[in-house]
């Protein structure tokens, strides 16, 4: 299950991020995933279950936002929303295209709580 890898390497990004704030915990994790990312987000909402234990987000919610798979045609010079299935230009129905979203995997933000109980 190579999601449980991706969720410890996660949260090593977490943990920098919380001591390079000098925070005391970590209250949400935010990221975003498209469809073409290798990741089943079920699976990574069960592993990161497994992987913050014994961390500075023991107790953090993980939220995970979808991203649209998007690509652009060369050929119409147009940007549309495809399917994963399916990467074809929704304009002209050109196949030869370029997918400019849906394949990241992205942690979009911490929420953080200070020593002195502040979140940011």
């Amino acid at each position: 299950m190579h999601e449980l890898a991706i969720c410890q390497a996660l949260l090593d990004e977490v943990e920098r991020v919380a001591r390079a704030q000098h925070a005391e915990r970590v209250c949400g994790v935010h990221i975003r995933c498209g469809a073409l990312a290798g990741v089943e987000p079920e699976l990574l909402h069960r592993a990161y279950e497994v992987a913050r234990a014994g961390t500075l987000a023991d107790d953090a919610a993980l939220t995970i936002e979808d991203s649209p798979v998007r690509v652009y045609c060369p050929r119409c010079r147009s940007e549309s929303l495809a399917s994963a299935q399916r990467l074809v230009c929704s304009a002209c129905g050109e196949w030869r295209t370029e997918v400019v979203a849906g394949h990241e995997l992205l942690l979009m933000s911490v929420e953080l709580i200070a020593a002195d109980g502040a979140r940011s």
